[in-house]
């Protein structure tokens, strides 16, 4: 059942839109190139080609080099990738160490700990401020000698703290230990483009920047060697075996370049919703925004409210026709406070009481202030319900 469509949605963190510039160029992909990319004869040389051009595209955005694109499935595949891919590498010269940070998305923090539980490598896991921030020095301290891969995120994706990575790569520049970002949450929002970063892995995912969901990329330094983790073919240079998804690499490649060429102003105008929201919430008593000040995506506002529990909020907001969330998308059915929040030293009953709001392209400044007026009946009368209840 589709959803109505003045319904106002505040989620671009979990899942955005699909742009219909990259609808339709997926729909003309599906419809025209019914070739296998591997084959030789012409339907497949067609879609050599638009698989090439969506390549070229993502290269030109990253300031990289085409052959060092992996096409995945998405953000997790392609974190998994680098982590699994460089620490299986690394493991034959007897390197067997990783560092990463406690706020990371879980696609990387299952990972590391798969890797540590099942297959005997070592993890430091480095901890953050009150802001959710990592001190670059901590995790350049924690680097030994036996280091495969330091993987520290651009930008959270639940309370949206921008990550010094730049200075992290920077930093060991000099060192054999190879290091990965997960960029999800920047494309559109923060310059991605490789020399700016410094670092040897990037992965992103389509859905984050109004593509489709099911296709991601990482970026591969040239020289990296990467162990593949799905086999039984040739492609994408023997890093990911399996007939690539085409129509889906079209569509991500046109949504990113769409992404960055409007980023300066789309930067700027979620900027302002952002900041209308922080505003507008900071007059609910009881409230805590989470989070940097500073440092912060442009989209992003992460707060708890005392004495509420989020699950009242998100059912109250969808009620009042607002699509919000308490955290990442991937761990929603959970009842645990979030893992982010805690680790920057919030109490576990406070972060109980978290709500995540992300703006996008299409939200309004109208949207914004009825967000802001059911919010101020609702937290009130969910901390009173859930007062009446403790009282039972």
């Amino acid at each position: 059942m589709p959803v109505a469509a003045q319904r106002i949605y505040l989620d671009h963190a979990a899942t955005t839109p699909l742009d219909p510039v990259v609808r339709d160029a997926i729909v003309s992909a599906l419809e025209t190139l019914p070739g296998n990319p591997s084959s030789l004869y012409a339907e497949g040389r067609a879609a050599r080609d638009a698989l090439d051009a969506a390549r070229l595209q993502v290269a030109e955005v990253l300031a990289a080099d085409p052959g060092e694109i992996v096409f995945t499935s998405g953000g997790s595949e392609g974190a998994a990738l680098a982590i699994r891919g460089t620490a299986f590498a690394a493991a034959r010269e007897g390197r067997r160490h990783l560092v990463t940070t406690a706020v990371e998305h879980h696609a990387v923090l299952h990972t590391v700990q798969l890797l540590t539980q099942r297959h005997g490598f070592e993890a430091t896991v480095i901890p953050v401020d009150a802001e959710g921030l990592v001190d670059t020095e901590a995790v350049t301290n924690a680097v030994r000698a036996d280091t495969a891969l330091v993987s520290v995120m651009y930008a959270n994706n639940e309370m949206g703290a921008i990550q010094p990575v730049a200075d992290v790569a920077e930093a060991l520049r000099d060192h054999p230990a190879l290091v990965h970002t997960d960029a999800v949450q920047a494309p559109g929002q923060l310059p991605i483009d490789i020399p700016t970063l410094g670092v040897d892995l990037l992965s992103i995912a389509a859905h984050k920047f109004y593509g489709p969901k099911g296709v991601g990329a990482l970026f591969v330094r040239r020289g990296v060697r990467l162990s593949p983790q799905i086999v039984g073919g040739s492609q994408e240079r023997n890093r990911r075996a399996g007939t690539e998804n085409v129509a889906f690499a079209v569509g991500l490649g046109t949504a990113l370049q769409h992404a960055e060429s409007e980023r300066p102003a789309s930067a700027a105008y979620n900027a302002r919703l952002r900041d209308l929201l922080i505003e507008g919430i900071a007059a609910i008593p009881g409230s805590r925004l989470n989070g940097p000040s500073r440092m912060r995506l442009a989209n992003n506002v992460n707060i708890c409210f005392a004495g509420v529990e989020s699950e009242s909020l998100l059912l109250g907001l969808d009620a009042a026709g607002i699509a919000a969330s308490s955290g990442s998308a991937c761990t929603s059915a959970s009842l645990e406070p979030s893992h982010v929040l805690l680790a920057m030293g919030i109490e576990p009953d406070l972060a109980a009481g978290s709500l995540r709001l992300t703006t996008g392209r299409g939200n309004t400044k109208a949207e914004i202030e009825r967000t802001l007026e059911v919010l101020h009946e609702l937290v009130p009368r969910a901390r009173g319900a859930a007062t009446r209840t403790a009282a039972i």
